[in-house]
């Protein structure tokens, strides 16, 4: 008895002990539950469950262009007005209540269906999705709430989400986060546009438009004729391929719109489109000269010979032009004891004593010169009227050239020339009188003449 008694206490020891290890073993697991939601859910703590965002009601103009905005379990789609919603009426398996275990779990760890049925409908319209098993551990589930079972030796695997064939609408194609995305036909090349169109993707669509300053008439693109619909241009238009340029008429340019024309100011660009003075003028220019002066082949100035035109000389006067005015001088400039005896010359009567110390004659000549003339300058040319046999001649200037702005060079026994070897600037009048002395080689005779020269330099070097 004794010893069956001991064996049953040492029975009931060891049950105890067992159930004792068993229990504490039970004590070491862990239930983790994961309240964290995919995108397009929001953790719902009544329900103890993840629930889909209506982001149709809840951001503002979802969708753009005159779309309509459809919800759908984790997102929403853009769709148009005018598309039909198609809802598959299957009824969806029953779901499993969130205490419920799988049937299978103990044995396979198959994961057991959760709140998307077999063959379901899908928010959003037209959408149908099916689940697929995935290998993993003891899962229990109760809609989107994973409560995941595990031994702490094991390593934790945690269930992928279920992945779904999604059927989109017309324009749209499944992404890879099984959503369905708007295909852009203008991109991949699936658009029915013309050569001449552009191509505009819309959301589950595209439209073909005319591209900029062209017209849609009928099937084709054609040009606006821009300058006779709306023109623009402040003085010529001209129509260019799907636009038009504007242009400006001689002296003037496109202000900086492109549209208006400025003058152009000729006469800041250049100093030598006129010869004296360039006046601008709304789309031109002109060139201006001084008094006595005329403008010819639009830009240089010419002196005007009051001479032939008209001058307030007398009768006993003469006219002498030059470079931009006219002069009158004496038709007799002869003076006592000289006498007249051809035009502009006199001659002193050797019959007359006071002739003796006196050139013979004096010859009056006028001549006029520019401004500013370059040096040194052969300006006249003195030669002798009458040549004697066995005579020498030699020449010099008698007076009128105090400052030495003039020299004469000897070029022949009977000729010389007067030089200009200073430049001279103008209005300005220089009498310069030229000797010429004739000598007998014998010696028996002396005699000269006088050629007085009056030089009117004009004012401007033109």
């Amino acid at each position: 008895m004794r010893a069956v008694s001991l064996f049953t206490m040492l029975k009931v020891l060891f049950l105890t002990m067992l159930t004792v290890a068993l229990v504490k073993s039970q004590d070491t697991e862990e239930t983790i539950t994961y309240t964290q939601c995919t995108d397009g859910y929001e953790w719902d703590p009544v329900r103890q469950q993840c629930k889909d965002i209506d982001e149709c009601d809840i951001v503002p103009d979802a969708c753009k262009g005159g779309m309509k905005c459809v919800n759908h379990y984790g997102g929403y789609l853009c769709l148009p007005k005018t598309a039909q919603i198609i809802v598959n009426n299957e009824q969806p398996q029953q779901e499993i209540p969130a205490g419920a275990e799988a049937s299978s779990g103990a044995t396979t760890g198959s994961v057991s269906a959760s709140s998307v049925a077999a063959s379901g409908v899908m928010p959003g319209g037209g959408f149908v999705a099916s689940a697929a098993a995935v290998a993993g551990p003891e899962v229990q589930t109760g809609r989107n709430n994973f409560v995941i079972r595990r031994n702490p030796a094991d390593p934790l695997r945690i269930p992928s989400n279920p992945s779904h064939r999604i059927q989109c609408a017309a324009g749209y194609e499944q992404s890879e986060h099984n959503l369905c995305q708007d295909i852009d036909e203008c991109t991949a090349g699936t658009h029915n546009c013309r050569a001449d169109q552009v191509c505009i993707n819309l959301r589950g669509s595209f439209t073909c438009q005319c591209p900029t300053g062209y017209q849609k008439r009928g099937e084709q693109c054609v040009d606006i004729n821009e300058c006779d619909a709306s023109n623009q241009c402040a003085q010529q238009c001209y129509n260019v391929l799907g636009s038009f340029i504007c242009q400006c008429n001689q002296g003037y340019e496109l202000s900086s719109d492109r549209i208006n024309c400025e003058d152009i100011d000729e006469c800041r660009t250049s100093s030598y489109l006129c010869q004296y003075q360039c006046v601008n003028e709304p789309g031109k220019f002109s060139c201006m000269c001084p008094q006595g002066y005329q403008v010819v082949r639009s830009r240089t100035c010419q002196d005007i010979n009051e001479c032939e035109t008209t001058n307030e000389c007398r009768e006993d006067e003469m006219c002498w032009n030059y470079h931009g005015g006219f002069r009158c001088y004496p038709r007799n400039p002869c003076q006592d004891p000289y006498v007249l005896t051809s035009e502009n010359r006199c001659v002193c009567p050797v019959s007359n004593a006071m002739c003796r110390e006196l050139p013979q004659s004096i010859v009056y000549k006028y001549m006029s010169i520019r401004s500013d003339r370059s040096v040194p300058s052969d300006i006249f040319q003195i030669q002798a009227t009458t040549i004697y046999a066995n005579t020498i001649n030699s020449f010099r200037i008698k007076s009128g050239n105090e400052n030495g702005e003039f020299y004469l060079r000897q070029t022949s026994p009977v000729s010389a020339m007067l030089v200009l070897v200073k430049s001279l600037s103008g209005p300005r009048e220089y009498i310069v009188n030229l000797e010429m002395l004739t000598v007998s080689s014998i010696g028996t005779f002396r005699t000269s003449s006088v050629l007085r020269l009056t030089i009117i330099v004009g004012p401007f070097a033109f």
